[in-house]
């Protein structure tokens, strides 16, 4: 069984993706990682080749604007892989070292089983912390990242997700692992930059005059749950130096100090989910 890593990347420097440590979460049971990198108006090529593992593969693109540019970018860089499954991660996506030996059970699980197209994870998305997440309406909980190579499947919907080119539904297996998500832990300026900057890709203006110009505002954290587990060894240096987040997790200890799953470090995220959408 061959394992194809692959992902999208452009202005990982401006617009703070952790693009580096995306993938070396993965690179350990890959057998190729695919990066497909945009003209950039930073140092995100050299940043991708400071990794130095033979296993990296880049493919240098220009990004033109259009409705679908991230799917077609991501379309590239899946059409190079030449594994048996194409391990998907955007660039602000991470997975805990801890589930990397179930997730490579599962490929060879269900590798020739042909009624299964993709593996799903659970999506934890953080927010303003890495030590609370969103469960609201909006913010979709699962999502396919581990897909069948076989030509049959491509990405779609600004490559967030994937579909059968049959048009058929994906047949899915959850592996009942976590995708940890950072993209919306971010200061707020920089907060502010990538959202008008997806809104400039996307050609579909959706924000208001003061959300181009105003900092991001995340309000009071206290909101949303709290995570009382570990992050992905390859973010530590990240986490540890985000003033934020050290000072969340102190409150979030003196709040929660009975709390079973903060004492045994569980890595988990509620069933409970918000059905209204928090502002």
């Amino acid at each position: 069984m061959k394992i194809s890593g692959f992902t999208i990347v452009r202005n990982a420097r401006k617009f703070n993706y952790p693009v580096r440590e995306s993938i070396k979460s993965i690179l350990p049971i890959c057998d190729e990682f695919i990066v497909n990198v945009g003209d950039s108006e930073d140092d995100t090529l050299s940043m991708i080749k400071s990794i130095q593992d033979a296993k990296v593969r880049i493919v240098e693109t220009k990004w033109e604007k259009m409705d679908d540019v991230l799917s077609y970018q991501t379309n590239i860089a899946l059409n190079q892989c030449k594994g048996d499954w194409a391990f998907y991660l955007q660039s602000d996506e991470v997975i805990h070292e801890k589930d990397l030996p179930r997730l490579k059970k599962c490929m060879g699980k269900f590798l020739n089983d042909e009624d299964v197209d993709t593996l799903r994870l659970s999506w934890l998305h953080f927010y303003g912390s890495y030590y609370r997440y969103r469960i609201d309406r909006g913010w979709f909980q699962k999502q396919d990242r581990i897909i069948r190579n076989n030509g049959e499947i491509e990405s779609c919907v600004d490559a967030w997700r994937f579909q059968r080119k049959d048009g058929k539904p994906l047949r899915r297996k959850n592996t009942r692992c976590l995708l940890y998500h950072y993209g919306w832990v971010q200061p707020g300026d920089v907060m502010t930059q990538r959202r008008v900057n997806a809104e400039q890709l996307y050609e579909s203006p959706e924000l208001r005059p003061e959300e181009r110009r105003d900092i991001y505002q995340y309000g009071d954290l206290g909101r949303f749950p709290a995570y009382f587990g570990s992050h992905p060894k390859t973010m530590s240096a990240l986490v540890q130096s985000h003033a934020v987040s050290c000072k969340d997790k102190k409150e979030i200890n003196k709040r929660f100090w009975w709390h079973p799953f903060k004492w045994l470090k569980i890595r988990y995220k509620t069933f409970r989910r918000v059905k209204e959408k928090i502002e």
